[in-house]
């Protein structure tokens, strides 16, 4: 009878990626210790999106920022973000200049009458 400790043990965890037309979660199973990098690749989610760099990716596990050598825990989703297309401070910056012209946000008001 065959022993199953030769056999290294498997955790099962969700790779997921999201584009504005399509998101996708995949679940795989990956050796105990494997690193979310592995979890991506071996996932072969780059099939379906080439776009993403498995290598060099930014990644979180739940909405939390994580690096690709972080280790993978059972039923964690390893989530992989697109690169930013613009900095949210200089949008942040544009809106409000806009707003001082155009009057708006924390100009007066109403004039008072006596």
């Amino acid at each position: 009878m065959a022993s199953d400790e030769s056999k290294p043990s498997t955790i099962r965890v969700e790779v997921a990626y999201a584009r504005p037309d399509e998101q996708v979660i995949v679940s795989v199973d990956v050796p105990e210790g494997a690193t979310l990098e592995q979890a991506i690749i071996q996932s072969r989610i780059v099939e379906q999106f080439p776009e993403i760099q498995p290598h060099s990716a930014k990644v979180g596990i739940f909405g939390k920022l994580a690096k690709l050598s972080a280790t993978a825990r059972p039923g964690d989703r390893v989530e992989i973000y697109r690169p930013l297309l613009a900095d949210p401070k200089e949008i942040r910056k544009k809106r409000a200049a806009e707003g001082k012209r155009m009057g708006k946000g924390g100009g007066d008001l109403e004039e008072k009458s006596d």
